[in-house]
């Protein structure tokens, strides 16, 4: 029997998170995937034409157009004959899409393979169901895609603030507990950007001007949070839905490149893009 074959991430890189209609808006999820999935291949030391597979999650695909995970792909460059999936496994999507990644590398179908995630919350359309068959009389409704392909339980009907109100009453979690978690995380990860931690994975977004050099996007917002700056989401309830423990409405992209680990040896890099040891 031959030996395991082991996956090893030998590059990494992601876009700036923009927030909801900011400095990332005009950018689709794969344009930005493009932008990150070329950073992490300079970083591996890899060219867009060694790339045998790309795997990239997206939630968000109304009004994306057919395949983004392959729009993304040939955005960096890679090759057209390079086949691509693109995952939906809502908030698992591009951790999914590094598992499938791994998968493929074990079973010996790939040695070179990109994966990761890529969103636009600015870009998802609104949609107006039953307009092919036509409206005769009366008032009609525009459905919020983000809304219901990201933020609304399939089964429950419920929003994701709704469920959060009711798993934390099941749970026992105060408000305080999470105020108190939530501000010391917020805390951290300004301190970290502040400090550069963050500059090592970033890789900038150039955004057109009308007039001018395009600008380059490569840093992060960022506020002085406190627990006294918490609000709630929603009108009822206990309060645990709140603007600043809720996952952000935003736009941007992470990648990963998983490789064979005996042909990558030469290639690792430094942490924290490195997932697993060579043997």
């Amino acid at each position: 029997m031959s030996e395991p074959r082991q996956p090893v991430i030998v590059g990494g890189a992601r876009t700036p998170v923009g927030r909801l209609l900011g400095s990332l808006a005009s950018k689709s999820a794969s344009e930005l995937g493009g932008v990150a999935i070329a950073g992490a291949l300079r970083r591996a030391a890899l060219s867009p034409e060694q790339v045998e597979y790309v795997i990239m999650g997206q939630v968000l695909q109304a009004g994306a157009g057919q395949i983004p995970a392959r729009q993304a792909a040939v955005a960096a460059g890679i090759p057209m004959t390079v086949p691509a999936l693109t995952v939906n496994k809502v908030c698992l999507s591009g951790l999914d899409a590094i598992a499938l990644a791994a998968q493929a590398i074990r079973l010996g179908e790939h040695d070179v393979v990109v994966a990761g995630g890529m969103e636009s919350m600015t870009r998802t359309p609104h949609l107006l169901p039953n307009s092919r068959a036509g409206y005769k009389y009366g008032s009609f409704e525009v459905i919020d895609s983000m809304a219901l392909d990201a933020l609304t339980d399939a089964f429950d009907h419920l929003s994701m603030g709704e469920s959060t109100e009711n798993s934390g009453r099941k749970l026992g979690i105060t408000r305080a507990e999470q105020d108190e978690f939530a501000a010391a995380s917020h805390q951290r990860a300004a301190a970290a950007a502040k400090d550069g931690l963050f500059a090592a994975e970033i890789v900038g977004v150039p955004i057109p001007q009308r007039g001018g050099e395009p600008v380059l996007v490569d840093g992060e917002p960022a506020g002085e949070v406190t627990s006294g700056t918490f609000s709630p989401t929603l009108k009822k309830g206990i309060g645990l839905a709140l603007v600043s423990t809720a996952i952000g409405v935003s736009d941007g992209d992470e990648l990963g490149i998983d490789i064979r680990g005996r042909r990558c040896a030469v290639r690792l890099v430094k942490p924290p893009f490195v997932a697993s040891h060579v043997r």
